[in-house]
């Protein structure tokens, strides 16, 4: 039986992990500055993650949410002390585009409304109403165009009223830092207005952190950079570190009904051991501090690169834009200098999405090889 082929693959055959770095099936070692799409947090095969998981499966691996499991609880409790949502409430699902259909779907449950507003450039995952809310008309199938989603420019706060004050809209879903659309963020001054006028007509403000959560961007979650509170907050990636595993905390103005949500995987014991061994190394380690700290590091070692137009994002969900396509400077760093790397739909953007463990030595090595590639790419 054949791939089902919609994955462009690179010519590297990851069999071996351990902390930044992986290697092929010939024992190559790459550096790894994109974990997964942002996925790795903790580093490849930390030792603590492995016991925890291997602990949980001499256990109990699943059961379904028809019985009590504590572990949840365990992870509601460890979430709420990293993040301080403490009155926040949540539900577990097994990936990032569950997590924002149960956002969305959620939110019209509360709202009686079904009209959604999102953002140009956004990326909120390949599911029916997520998908619906992306954009990328390449991945919406016909029957994915049948929801109602209207897009708007950050920052554009007249248009959002416009929008708001015709009364069919259920949420307003933003990226405090967009992750495929190329890190744009938007002024503070919109996310202030945003979380107001979410709260005069009556929608629920939805901030997607499925991949700036957990401790990547300096705050646990990315919009914690302002006094906001959205009404739902959905997490997914870096949450598991690996393991199949997203959520999303619910404001208290919501009231939960049985029934109203749902999954089969989500919250199972696996997952939630190894989520709660993510957040125990995340505090022991200190790696939401680090990931600021880091940021400065990297910020001031990428203001020598000349090619370099613009510096963008925070923590450790970082992009360097260029004045031309970074496809081919992406080839040389994996191929040549053995460094994973990503894109986004801004083609001339290099992602940098390492694990939290990632030592300022590394970033050293990145910059290095850039700055080789950089003059290969121009000869």
């Amino acid at each position: 039986m054949k791939l089902f082929d919609v994955y462009p693959l690179y010519d590297v055959t990851p069999v071996k992990a351990k902390d930044v770095f992986v290697y092929d099936e010939n024992g190559t070692e790459y550096l790894d500055l994109y974990g997964g799409h942002a996925v790795i947090s903790i580093g490849h095969g930390h030792p603590h993650y492995i016991k925890k998981l291997k602990d949980q499966l001499d256990n109990i691996g699943f059961y379904s949410n028809a019985i009590q499991n504590p572990l949840q609880q365990e992870l509601a409790d460890a979430i709420g002390h990293q993040s301080c949502c403490h009155d926040y409430q949540l539900f577990l699902c097994s990936s990032g585009a569950e997590a924002i259909e149960n956002a969305l779907k959620l939110a019209s449950f509360h709202t009686q409304k079904k009209r959604i507003i999102a953002f140009r450039n956004a990326f909120h995952g390949r599911t029916s109403a997520a998908v619906a809310a992306t954009d990328n008309p390449n991945i919406n199938a016909p029957l994915n165009k049948q929801q109602k989603v209207t897009f708007l420019e950050f920052n554009d706060s007249e248009g959002l009223e416009n929008e708001l004050q015709k009364g069919d809209v259920c949420a307003v879903i933003f990226e405090a830092i967009q992750g495929v659309g190329g890190l744009d963020q938007p002024s503070e001054a919109f996310v202030y207005d945003m979380d107001r006028l979410c709260k005069k007509y009556n929608s629920c403000l939805i901030a997607d952190e499925v991949q700036s959560g957990f401790g990547r961007t300096g705050t646990f979650f990315a919009y914690q950079k302002y006094a906001i509170q959205p009404h739902i907050v959905t997490m997914a990636k870096g949450m598991g570190n690996g393991f199949p595993i997203g959520g999303i905390l619910v404001h208290p103005s919501i009231e939960a009904k049985y029934g109203m949500l749902g999954t089969t995987f989500g919250g199972n014991h696996l997952a939630c051991a190894a989520s709660v061994a993510v957040l125990y190394v995340l505090e022991k380690e200190r790696l939401q501090e680090k990931s600021k700290e880091l940021e400065a590091y990297f910020m001031n070692q990428a203001k020598d690169i000349l090619e370099v137009k613009q510096i963008k994002g925070r923590g450790l969900m970082l992009g360097l834009e260029f004045n031309f396509e970074v496809g081919a400077l992406r080839k040389t760093l994996i191929y040549d200098k053995k460094i994973f790397t990503g894109g986004s739909s801004n083609k001339n953007l290099l992602r940098i999405l390492p694990p939290l463990t990632v030592q300022k030595k590394h970033i050293d090595y990145f910059f290095k090889s850039l700055k080789e590639a950089l003059t290969e790419y121009k000869n």
